[in-house]
């Protein structure tokens, strides 16, 4: 666009040139200019080829001039005006709205529930919601200073005491035990630096986990879960079954040291590991509410840690000379009188067991009369 400046009204006008008087002429079908001294009428002053005073406002084209854009040139897209008006914006704005769009879109995903394969557990189901929090069976938060005869460790063979606080994973993949939509995955581990000897070997002791937990008595019989044994090459499993000396046991990270007696237990971290810490002592001695029957023991403590893993928590003898729940604390005795002695202590799980005097006869399977 052009922009002409003249003086004041009257002096120095351009002339016209011929060519450009008898267009004028025609654009306005014979309308004759106005002579010398005759003021050009408003709609006039701003016709093509019109003279413009000093008092006139200043024009522009609506349409650029045909040589800025070349002889017989279509006139620019509307993509190309809006990029020419808004520069880089034009591609950033809506490159932004996708990434709001999707970061929304994910936001919403996060808190949606589970997927299908997962199903809430009802009331009598044995499965709970296994919380996130540092969890830790059997032990109290804070020291005992308890005298429970039943909760002895029982006189038998020697053990490793104090391994090296790692684990190794025994090879092996089982099959799918149990009808269940929720899966879970397992491994089998031993404690480094064990002696053998006193567990018959790691085949051994991965032997008898998977042989518990693939029994119709135990945990996949009501059919809300599955149980499935995997190996170090698969992805992690869901919680692992470690065979631990009674010194790694005792750490503050894994089981605690806040009762004088020897315990197994569940550990779950904010990591999100989940481990059934099975004592080795334990495993090779028994306890002594069991009396000799240290494979009804063995198979006991492997159900009652692994129902931590699956979110339950401790039961009392619910009538006395009946069978004792497998998730009620009887590494420490089937009387409730003792083991109220235990969970009543500070950070314990109080309440939980009600000392009534009744006592039960040790069990080892959750589901006992399941075939």
């Amino acid at each position: 666009m052009e922009r002409v400046t003249y003086g004041a009204r009257g002096e120095g006008t351009r002339p016209a040139s011929s060519s450009s008087r008898s267009s004028y002429s025609r654009e306005h079908y014979g309308r004759s200019r106005p002579g010398p001294g005759r003021a050009r009428p408003a709609e006039d002053r701003y016709e093509p080829g019109g003279r413009r005073t000093t008092a006139e406002p200043l024009r522009a084209s609506w349409q650029p001039a045909a040589e800025e854009r070349g002889a017989g040139a279509e006139p620019p897209s509307r993509v190309r005006r809006i990029t020419r008006t808004y520069g880089w914006r034009a591609y950033a704005v809506p490159v932004l709205v996708v990434l709001t769009a999707l970061v929304v879109f994910d936001t919403a995903r996060s808190g949606e529930q589970p997927a299908q394969g997962s199903p809430s557990p009802g009331p009598n189901s044995p499965v709970a919601s296994a919380s996130q929090d540092p969890l830790v069976s059997e032990n109290p938060a804070e020291p005992a200073d308890l005298d429970i005869p039943t909760a002895k460790l029982p006189e038998g063979g020697g053990y490793t005491k104090a391994g090296r606080g790692t684990w190794h994973v025994v090879p092996g993949h089982g099959e799918k035990v149990g009808d269940g939509q929720r899966l879970y995955t397992y491994t089998v581990e031993v404690e480094d630096g064990i002696d053998p000897a006193s567990y018959a070997g790691d085949d051994s002791f991965a032997k008898a986990v998977e042989g518990v937990l693939s029994d119709p008595r135990s945990w996949t019989s009501t059919g809300d879960i599955a149980l499935q044994r995997v190996d170090a090459s698969d992805p992690p499993p869901d919680f692992r079954v470690s065979l631990t000396t009674p010194d790694t046991t005792r750490r503050p990270d894994i089981c605690g040291n806040s009762i004088p007696y020897d315990a197994s237990c569940y550990r779950s971290d904010v990591q999100g590991e989940s481990r059934v810490v099975i004592n080795l002592a334990r495993w090779v001695r028994g306890a002594l509410a069991f009396g000799g029957d240290l494979v009804g023991y063995r198979q006991y403590a492997i159900n009652h840690e692994v129902g931590h893993a699956l979110g339950l928590g401790h039961k009392p003898c619910a009538k006395d000379g009946a069978l004792a729940p497998v998730m009620m604390q009887q590494t420490f005795g089937v009387a409730n009188d003792y083991v109220a002695k235990l969970n009543d202590t500070p950070g314990g799980d109080q309440g939980s067991v009600p000392a009534d005097g009744k006592v039960c006869k040790p069990s080892s399977w959750p589901n006992p009369q399941a075939k």
